[in-house]
């Protein structure tokens, strides 16, 4: 026989203590809440005025370093540790939970100019102005030795490692490919250019190699081929390079002409998008694990963070005494950003400015929550856009933002006046993308 009976949870009417609020019961029907719309936009504009009174995104910096940073890296497994690489051809290991330096080394004759490290974690490879490929055990992170010095015959700018197989690559005068265990390259790839200034491997398609040129090129390589596979001209040099960690054919160029473009490698002729907001050269890039944003470090002395399908940044970060920009990396569990600079400090940075450092109790993660839809929903208002959007830059940053906003203005102003005085067809349109490819080849 079956009994029913009536039965309450505690939890829905009881405090859990007596200094707790009362829980109020609340009936969702909306024809009892016929200004429910204009609550919520109230709450909305509350909510992005308090997301900007507390964006304080500075977290902390390391100081140690006696000449400018010129590279960084992050462990491939840990998220505590991290390498970077001065002018004064140091290099340093450090701890960023204790926001200590583990052990430093005087690793090469002039400038560290790029880090690397297999999936493994177990070795750091770096090359320097010294023409030096020195190898680095790091078993033990408090003493790094070295194991390995490999002598080329030309300056290296830049190294990095295969995502699968003992194999690394080497830029300079040419692309070289290494094996772990050799001490002459399995192959050397070129395309006639004199000097290639950065270097990545595709995260996702592992043979895959993507590479920056002083003529302005960017080059795509397949270490299973003997020669390159495409190549595409920009109207300015490209200073770096970073792939999507999410989607294989996708990355970011950050170029000398203020600009930063998405390509498709697929398809190099036309760029995805072009991110603009920085005033001067952009010199180093990097994206998020997601793959949903990635972040930027100018010679304006600005960290920028773009949207990856947005032509504008989402926000700015910038201090007093931070100088130029020389590297930016985004940490693997998504939360902080650190940048190098060339005054010998590296920053640390939350990647959402106005998040909470710590543990979230579930009421304050709900309310958290609620507002996010809120900000969601009236995105598009003009008050909540307005607040959103607003930032305080440095003067100089200010300054030349205008200037650059003019001098765009002026020139499409004059290309419209050409075109409008001009036979039909004789100054066609071309889209903002398409102007700063000047060639593409296969």
């Amino acid at each position: 026989m079956k009994v029913k009976i009536l039965s309450r949870n505690p939890d829905n009417y009881l405090r859990e203590t007596k200094n707790d609020i009362h829980k109020i019961k609340r009936n969702y029907d909306p024809a009892l809440h016929p200004f429910e719309v204009a609550r919520e936009y109230t709450r909305a504009v509350n909510a992005v005025k308090l997301e900007r009174l507390f964006a304080k995104p500075f977290v902390y910096s390391l100081d140690g370093h006696k000449d400018g940073i010129q590279c960084m890296l992050k462990h491939t497994s840990s998220l505590s540790f991290m390498f970077s690489g001065a002018y004064d051809g140091e290099i340093r290991v450090w701890n960023l939970a204790t926001q200590k330096c583990l052990s430093s080394v005087q690793a090469h004759d002039g400038i560290v100019r790029g880090l690397c490290m297999p999936t493994s974690g177990d070795r750091l490879l770096s090359v320097g102005d010294d023409k030096i490929i020195k190898h680095w055990n790091l078993e033990d992170l408090t003493q790094i030795e070295p194991v390995d010095a490999i002598v080329t015959k030309s300056v290296l700018n830049g190294v990095t490692y295969h995502r699968k197989k003992p194999l690394y690559a080497t830029c300079g005068e040419k692309v070289d490919v290494w094996e772990s265990t050799r001490s002459e390259p399995l192959r050397s790839l070129s395309w006639g250019v004199d000097t290639i200034k950065d270097i990545k491997f595709n995260p996702i398609e592992v043979n895959i190699l993507g590479s920056t040129c002083s003529d302005r090129s960017i080059i795509l390589y397949d270490v299973r081929e003997a020669c390159p596979l495409r190549k595409v001209v920009l109207e300015l040099c490209t200073n770096a390079i970073s792939w999507n960690p999410m989607e294989s054919f996708a990355f970011v160029a950050a170029s000398e002409d203020y600009n930063l473009y998405s390509f498709d490698m697929r398809k190099l002729k036309v760029p995805l998008h072009v991110h603009k907001d920085h005033t001067s050269a952009v010199l180093d890039v990097d994206y998020s694990p997601t793959g949903k944003e990635f972040v930027s470090g100018s010679y304006d002395k600005t960290v920028r963070i773009f949207p990856l399908n947005s032509g504008r940044s989402r926000d700015v970060y910038h201090t007093k005494r931070m100088q130029r920009l020389t590297s930016v990396l985004w940490s693997l569990d998504n939360k902080y950003i650190l940048t190098g600079s060339d005054e010998m400090n590296i920053r640390m940075w939350k990647a959402k400015a106005s998040d909470k450092l710590g543990a979230l109790s579930y009421r304050e993660r709900m309310s958290l929550n609620h507002s996010e839809k809120l900000k969601e929903k009236f995105a598009q208002h003009p008050q909540v856009q307005r607040i959103a959007r607003h930032r305080h830059v440095p003067k100089h940053v200010y300054n030349a933002a205008k200037e650059h906003r003019i001098i765009h203005e002026s020139k499409k102003r004059k290309e419209a006046n050409r075109r409008a005085h001009s036979k039909a067809g004789t100054v066609p349109y071309v889209s903002e993308r398409v102007k700063h490819i000047v060639q593409e080849d296969e």
